[in-house]
């Protein structure tokens, strides 16, 4: 088929982080592009995701800060808390930004179809409506979803979609997982007033993460009333006549909750995308296997994302699908995505923020390393009189003195760490921290102070 005679130059599946991003930017390069989503265009993160759970987390971080208010003078009275009221308030932003995203596709002439898209032959899509049309490119930009693990009852709990949308806070919750979105909800739904319990599967939340942070947020949280059940999985759950869940957890008596969540991971969405039709490969976790400029082994379908199960943050699927569309659309030479020492955070009570290698990645994989560490009360906990306390971690090579991680625990972790991860993805050394002046006082002034 001749080029002129494709329908569109670039036909995108799925309208989240990356498929926005590729397809805005392939059509501001000239290309004719469409994009079918048949659910809500702005994908996990702004629906049901890292932004409407980031309003959560500011909200659950008013029942601490109230609190604390009296710490410094001020008498608050009749405080309560409305959870319908702050969750029909996210959901009115969330469907705000929808309709920004979807703006922006349209201000770029990039056609939007609101429905299932499958790949039905050589370049070619059928939508659920039975109109078929044809692309010279096709990206697959689907995301992924919460993994619900299989045993009897698990029709009964929720995930992380639901729960942005229930009609009560549950009185006790259980969440089933160790990763950063179990120890984020878990975090919200204790400040909120419920009973948190979370049961993981395995010894250790947060892996990926430095283990002094780590162990710091799980001291942290069992202060907070939070229980950690460990090695605990699902033998079942049964649903009570009261609406209540009976769980029974390998290695512990049975239990009654209201809610039970799981946050056991996610699985890339690729069904019903037609991919066998053309032969595109999958890895072992069911992901797109792609090379590093997103092409699949089929040459003209690409896919960005977590799809792809290469780093799942919304972020990075930015970055894909703007490379992608520079590199096909674009008029520069093709680049790929450097997928190294990517900042990430936890947004769990408090919040966590990394860059680069922890202290084991670091002593395996260079040997010799110096680490510089600073463990202290903030100002602000002092005057409140909460014994909590932040630690912030400095990983060094000792042969270059090159800084090759920042770990930190704290109030306002994230928002510190972006500009730390500049000098990390930079190669600075710790001489040029030492070299710049501290702000003070400031939490952040630590990272230039470690002795």
């Amino acid at each position: 088929m001749a080029e002129q005679d494709y329908d569109f130059d670039l036909f995108t599946i799925g309208a989240g982080s990356g498929g926005v991003r590729a397809s805005r930017v392939a059509a501001a390069h000239g290309a004719r592009v469409a994009v079918a989503e048949e659910y809500r265009v702005g994908g996990t993160c702004v629906i049901r995701g890292c932004v409407p759970k980031k309003m959560l987390v500011y909200g659950a971080h008013f029942a601490e800060d109230l609190d604390d208010a009296a710490g410094f003078g001020w008498t608050i009275a009749g405080k309560s808390f409305d959870w319908i009221k702050l969750r029909d308030h996210v959901q009115a932003d969330v469907t705000r930004l929808e309709g920004l995203y979807g703006q922006t596709l349209s201000n770029h002439n990039v056609t939007v179809f609101t429905e299932r898209a499958t790949i039905t032959g050589d370049h070619q899509i059928t939508l659920a409506s039975g109109k078929v049309v044809t692309a010279k490119t096709i990206l697959i930009a689907t995301g992924a979803r919460p993994h619900v693990p299989d045993f009897p009852g698990n029709e009964h709990v929720i995930t992380s979609n639901e729960a942005f949308h229930l009609d009560s806070l549950p009185r006790r919750i259980l969440i089933a997982g160790g990763g950063y979105i179990a120890n984020e909800f878990a975090g919200i739904f204790n400040q909120f007033g419920s009973k948190v319990t979370i049961a993981n599967r395995s010894d250790t939340i947060l892996r990926g993460y430095d283990e002094a942070v780590r162990d710091r947020l799980l001291q942290i949280s069992m202060v907070k009333g939070i229980e950690f059940l460990f090695r605990a999985q699902f033998e079942y759950v049964e649903k009570q006549d009261d609406g209540s869940l009976r769980v029974k957890l390998t290695g512990q008596d049975e239990r009654v909750f209201d809610c039970v969540m799981v946050a056991t991971g996610r699985v890339p969405n690729i069904e019903g995308l037609g991919l066998e039709t053309v032969g595109v490969e999958l890895g072992e976790r069911g992901q797109i296997k792609v090379d590093a400029f997103s092409k699949t082994n089929i040459d003209y379908i690409y896919a960005v994302g977590d799809v792809t199960d290469r780093v799942q943050l919304t972020p990075v699927a930015i970055r894909e699908g703007q490379a992608f569309a520079d590199s096909v659309f674009g008029k520069g030479a093709p680049y790929a995505v450097d997928h190294s020492c990517v900042p990430s955070a936890v947004f769990s009570h408090p919040p966590i923020a990394a860059v680069g290698m922890t202290e084991s990645e670091a002593r395996n994989q260079l040997g010799s390393v110096r680490v510089y560490q600073a463990d202290f009360r903030p100002m602000k906990h002092v005057v409140a009189g909460r014994s909590e306390r932040a630690l912030y971690k400095m990983i060094v090579d000792a042969a270059n003195d090159r800084v090759v991680g920042i770990h930190m625990i704290g109030p306002d972790a994230p928002e510190i760490m972006q500009a730390a991860a500049i000098a990390v993805k930079a190669g600075l050394t710790k001489a040029d921290f030492d070299a710049t002046c501290a702000i003070h006082p400031t939490m952040a002034e630590e990272l230039v102070l470690f002795k």
